[in-house]
């Protein structure tokens, strides 16, 4: 399930947890948020720090697909902050 909000509304999310797979290369981040979604609540926010461009397609695809909800992904300084809340 895709949400999809604005920049203004993700710099405003408090995440419950934070990975930091800057520097990983594919699927390094993506298996980092595998791991990661496991450790916070249903109901909770995982952000995923990615430096490579492939991962905000990478995980939305992989949330859609069991079923967590795809926030959106917001520019930051060298990377990109990736959204993720966990729905089961």
């Amino acid at each position: 399930m895709t949400v999809s909000l604005n920049e203004s509304d993700l710099a405003s999310l408090s995440p419950d947890k934070v990975v930091d797979a800057r520097g990983s290369a594919c699927p390094g981040p993506l298996l980092e948020a595998k791991k990661g979604i496991g450790a916070v609540g249903v109901g909770s926010v995982l952000e995923i720090w990615s430096s490579d461009p492939s991962t905000k397609t990478d995980i939305e695809a992989w949330a859609g697909k069991v079923g967590h909800g795809f926030l959106g992904y917001a520019p930051a300084d060298g990377y990109e902050r990736v959204f993720v809340r966990r729905a089961k």
